[in-house]
């Protein structure tokens, strides 16, 4: 079991309240919970609900008395969750910790049941990155320049987790058969398992249509038009099989950033898949990954520092376009221009860095032993610059 980024977090603050893990599904959130009961709270009860057994005793509120701490695995899909943990809070609090996992966005589901506010800690655990596989103890700080650890594994890593994805069980197997079989075994349950049971879905075919045509619209403003059309469905469906999709974390959208100092787009979205290993063309994948890390920084200083943090991609009515903004407060940090190879610096990074008075700027590229400062860009290597993250 490898020690997850979150660990220690989650450790403190289960001495306060409950905690929430949500995420993808197979992205480690059982492997996770029950490493932290054992290591921790010994000895702790685990029940999921998706095992009939298990349900019988949550619905009969069997509980073991000797237990330190409660996991609860897929407990959202019972509607009456919210009421159920929250009365175990209450009265139990000093006796038992507790918590909660989930492979579905937890805070979709508040129709009915009381309020949970105050009584727990939500983190959103995402598969592995650069920094957490060379167990780097990163901690980038809001409006500070990045910090970058140089490490003789990184690059190697880094072509692993672009071959074979940020998902545990692939890329620890390194083995391309095996892949290929845990790829259509994930989708397969995602869309007639997961979806299936949560959501009110009339055609699964096209959503499982959809599934299969996402990975060629990563990276590019998404047309929700032409979508419509692939599928020859209405535009009201074609977004809510969209907004059920990310609800599981299939894939994610980075939206355009729409401050008046730029005359910007307004409206389309750029998608990402929480596993990029599928996507065929080499300069999207590698574009995705870099979204995938940046994201994880950002749901970082969200769930465990408080921090406002959001991530945009940049582009105005004249064409120019710088892939991700990262800000803080409504504040820009530091900007990023994704290059598969190119060295000489981008026009529309500069731009879009002087007339929003970015801090940093990065081009990131995928050659290796890349760092100089260029017109006040640096210029990096994706394996470098990846150590600077979360």
């Amino acid at each position: 079991m490898k020690k997850r980024y979150l660990t220690e977090k989650i450790v403190a603050d289960l001495a306060e309240k409950m905690v929430f893990i949500s995420g993808p599904r197979q992205v480690g959130k059982t492997t996770l919970a029950q490493y932290l009961g054992k290591k921790y709270f010994s000895p702790f009860a685990y029940f999921n609900w998706d095992y009939q057994p298990d349900r019988k005793k949550i619905i009969n509120l069997q509980l073991p008395g000797e237990a330190k701490l409660l996991i609860f695995d897929e407990l959202h899909k019972w509607k009456k969750w919210k009421n159920y943990i929250k009365g175990i809070f209450d009265k139990h609090k000093t006796q038992f910790k507790i918590l909660v996992t989930g492979s579905a966005k937890l805070d979709i589901y508040q129709r009915g049941g009381d309020s949970l506010m105050g009584r727990y800690y939500h983190y959103l655990l995402h598969p592995f990155s650069l920094p957490e596989l060379l167990s780097l103890k990163t901690k980038p700080v809001p409006f500070a320049p990045l910090k970058f650890f140089p490490n003789t594994q990184a690059l190697s890593l880094l072509k692993r987790l672009l071959k074979f994805g940020p998902f545990p069980e692939p890329f620890l197997k390194q083995n391309r058969r095996h892949w290929q079989r845990w790829q259509s075994q994930r989708l397969e349950r995602l869309v007639k398992d997961e979806i299936r049971d949560l959501k009110m879905i009339a055609d699964l075919a096209n959503l499982q249509i959809l599934v299969e045509l996402l990975p060629g619209k990563v990276a590019s403003p998404l047309s929700l038009n032409n979508l419509r059309e692939d599928l020859g469905v209405a535009h009201k469906t074609i977004v809510s099989y969209l907004h059920t999709l990310e609800f599981f974390y299939f894939h994610f959208r980075v939206y355009p950033y729409t401050k008046k100092k730029i005359r910007s787009i307004k409206k389309m979205s750029k998608l990402y898949l929480w596993d990029w290993s599928p996507i065929t063309n080499e300069g999207t994948k590698f574009e995705n990954l870099l979204a995938s890390h940046l994201l994880k920084l950002v749901h970082y200083l969200k769930n465990v520092e408080g921090e406002k943090a959001e991530l945009f991609y940049l582009r105005d009515l004249e064409g120019r376009e710088t892939d991700f903004l990262l800000q803080i407060n409504q504040k820009p940090w530091f900007a990023v221009e994704v290059k598969a190879e190119e060295t000489k610096v981008s026009p529309p990074l500069l731009y879009f860095g002087k007339k929003l008075k970015v801090p940093y700027l990065y081009q990131v590229v995928k050659t290796e032993g890349i760092d100089l400062f260029d017109s006040g860009v640096r210029l990096i290597s994706a394996d470098k610059f990846l150590t600077g993250l979360i």
